[in-house]
């Protein structure tokens, strides 16, 4: 039977669905942002005229977009606030965070362990994460007989197939690996998929059967395959999907993954991580307090201009 295995990184909470020595799902969590279930306190910074949206700022300095306002919420009062929607970055802008005012009592948003009612463990077999991590940081799913490219934009996430197989049996092949990405990239909100064009409704038909089949367990919406064989999908969207968080902050994805790595390696000395600055400059103060806390010994970070976002090195040093 399957279950999910949390590890609370620095930084990072992943989550993974395992089972028979195999792994379906995947989810991560950057704590420290504004989250769905959060109750908190923030200042009404802007509230429209006759308008029953506004926007609020809270402590961290993060903002959110507020709905349902009450029509005498002043610009400046202190309201309590319920986070309903996680900020997500887009090609460009940033989406804020969604909130409306609540009289909950204030609470801190539940972790990924607790929202899966999971179990939280020290760590994950280092290839399964590498795996799933590279998969994101690429956009590229491989398949028997194709590929699948999968690219965030603004209107929705697209899943292209591509292959060399007869457009039928491509389809039919690429079936499985959409869903497997899905679920291993967390992905929801609206997605597109562009399956090759297939003239015959029967053919259209059976590759919609065969989706139907492999999302049964995915809460979500579908629509038929067109004739030029696109198909949508739409599903709740809370939080930003592992894609987005590595495909819109690679350099702060980079960062979490290789204090992942820091925490896997083994040495009596200090750990050094050596990578572009724009990755080292993710690193925070309480992250590497946190690190030597965990560990007993100290991190080092060495700048090297030449490496790029997704490398980096990771190695125990004398103190």
């Amino acid at each position: 039977m399957a279950e999910w295995h949390v590890v609370e990184g620095i930084g990072e909470h992943r989550a993974v669905l395992c089972g028979e020595g195999s792994y379906f799902a995947a989810k991560i969590d950057w704590p420290g942002e504004l989250s769905p279930g959060q109750v908190i306190e923030g200042v009404l910074v802007h509230h429209p005229r006759n308008s029953s949206r506004g926007r609020a700022r809270f402590p961290s300095g993060e903002e959110a977009l507020v709905d349902y306002l009450p029509r005498d919420a002043s610009e400046g009062a202190t309201l309590r606030f319920r986070i309903t929607r996680a900020a997500i970055a887009e090609a460009g802008r940033n989406k804020l965070a969604h909130a409306r005012v609540t009289d909950e009592a204030v609470r801190p948003a539940p972790t990924l362990a607790e929202r899966l009612g999971a179990k939280v463990v020290n760590g994950f077999y280092r290839d399964t994460w590498a795996e799933i991590w590279s998969g994101a940081w690429d956009s590229d799913w491989p398949f028997a007989g194709g590929s699948l490219t999968i690219t965030p934009t603004p209107a929705m996430t697209l899943i292209d197939v591509d292959g060399e197989l007869p457009p039928r049996e491509l389809a039919l092949a690429a079936v499985e690996s959409v869903a497997s990405a899905i679920a291993l990239l967390d992905l929801s909100g609206s997605i597109g998929i562009d399956f090759p064009t297939l003239p015959s409704k029967a053919d259209r038909r059976q590759v919609d059967n065969a989706l139907a089949d492999a999302l049964a367990d995915w809460d979500h919406e579908r629509t038929a395959m067109n004739g030029f064989g696109f198909v949508q999908l739409v599903s709740r969207l809370e939080r930003p999907s592992l894609l987005h968080r590595i495909q819109f902050d690679r350099a702060g994805a980079s960062a979490r993954y290789l204090l992942l790595r820091a925490e896997e390696t083994a040495g009596p000395g200090a750990i050094e991580i050596t990578a572009h600055p724009a990755v080292l400059a993710k690193i925070r103060p309480e992250w590497e307090e946190e690190f030597l806390r965990r560990r007993g010994v100290p991190l080092r970070l060495r700048a090297d201009p030449g490496i790029a976002l997704g490398a980096g090195n990771v190695q125990a040093v004398p103190l």
